[in-house]
């Protein structure tokens, strides 16, 4: 089968849906609003429209096979103990129905820089509390971890916080290359952030929650061909991380190419320029590190932004000159940019198929699955 990528239509937030070859089903952040409930109100309902995508499993669960937050923003978590099963596997209740989560993706490193300089959501809260129960698990005994308990582990901790959990850390430049447990042939995320303390020299402003953002570069297979797309995804890093990367990764560009980029932070000026876009517009200068990070796109290369619609109002995020710098790289390799939240008059899914070739717009239907707000939204053949 086909590798899909899903990004929902969340306004200035992620929801990213991967289905790999295999059909196994990674989510990257959710963003679910209770406007949704009313159904006088436009904003999308993706809680129903991930549900449409997901399946059972033999408990009649509708699961996903892995859960990343990539950081503990509220725009990033939004619905996760509303939508979502917390908790030992044997709470899930068929009454509630929640989205039942075998493995969670978790970086402690994020959590903890984030709750010494600011304060977190309940949502990211319960995700705290969710995934220190699940490494507590797989202290007890490993070999007793099921789904519902499985987790992984990206990054090692500061002072030796994640000693004795090898198995289920994955480290900086390191790859992914299981999901739920079990080995995949069709998939490999390789992590590149967010960075140890001994690769940014205490910088404060690295230390910050947004700049420890979790950012991984994700090969998918397509139609049996290894490694066909590429995607690269980083929640929402700002400038000083993409500097420091391109620093990092200037001799082997290859580590930050993609076929698909997820424009970080809602395509914010923040995660191109240390200049203000609100008090210097066109003045704002971009900085050549971050820019080169982000532009290592490859023939045909599609840039999305999870965002409101971008408009030349002063914003940020989204941000006019990003997008305008966006469309430039994209368009330097004969390919696209795309916001997920334009027109306003039809917000949907903007679905991408990997094939053989690489990735391509699903071609465009009229409504996703049922009827509502959610459905495509209208776009060129790829």
């Amino acid at each position: 089968m086909q590798a899909r990528i899903y990004f929902f239509s969340v306004g200035n937030g992620d929801m990213t849906l991967i289905v790999l070859e295999t059909g196994q089903r990674i989510l990257i952040d959710v963003n679910i609003r209770e406007a949704a409930d009313d159904p006088a109100d436009t904003t999308p309902d993706v809680a129903r429209a991930l549900r449409d995508l997901l399946i059972r499993d033999d408990e009649g669960r509708l699961y996903v096979d892995a859960y990343l937050l990539s950081h503990p923003d509220q725009d990033h978590c939004r619905g996760l103990e509303k939508h979502f099963h917390l908790g030992p596997a044997d709470g899930w209740s068929k009454d509630s129905d929640k989205i039942f989560i075998r493995e969670l993706w978790w970086s402690p490193m994020v959590f903890r820089r984030a709750l010494k300089n600011d304060t977190i959501c309940a949502d990211a809260e319960a995700f705290n509390r969710e995934a220190r129960r699940r490494v507590r698990k797989f202290r007890q005994n490993w070999k007793r971890v099921t789904d519902g308990d499985r987790i992984l582990i990206l990054g090692e901790d500061e002072n030796g916080q994640t000693g004795g959990l090898d198995p289920i850390v994955v480290k900086v430049d390191q790859a992914i290359r299981r999901v739920n447990g079990k080995g995949v042939d069709s998939m490999s995320a390789v992590l590149l952030a967010p960075l140890p303390k001994s690769e940014i020299e205490d910088d404060e402003d690295l230390l910050s929650k947004n700049n420890s953002s979790t950012i991984l570069r994700i090969w998918l297979s397509g139609e049996g061909r290894t490694g066909s797309c590429r995607f690269l995804t980083g929640g929402d890093a700002g400038v000083s991380i993409w500097e420091r990367l391109w620093d990092k990764y200037a001799g082997r560009r290859i580590a930050l190419s993609y076929d698909i980029l997820q424009a970080p932070h809602h395509c914010s000026w923040r995660s191109l320029s240390h200049d203000s876009w609100s008090e210097l517009g066109e003045d704002a200068k971009v900085s050549e590190g971050a820019r080169n990070a982000l532009s290592r796109a490859r023939q045909g290369a599609v840039i999305v932004a999870s965002s409101k619609a971008i408009k030349d109002d002063g914003n940020d995020p989204p941000c006019i000159r990003a997008k305008r710098e966006y469309e430039q790289i994209a368009g330097g390799v004969g390919g696209r940019f795309k916001c997920v939240g334009e027109p306003e008059a039809h917000p949907g899914i903007v679905e991408i198929e990997i094939g053989r070739f690489g990735p391509r717009f699903k071609t465009p239907r009229s409504k996703y699955r049922r009827s509502g707000a959610v459905g495509i939204v209208p776009l060129a053949h790829g």
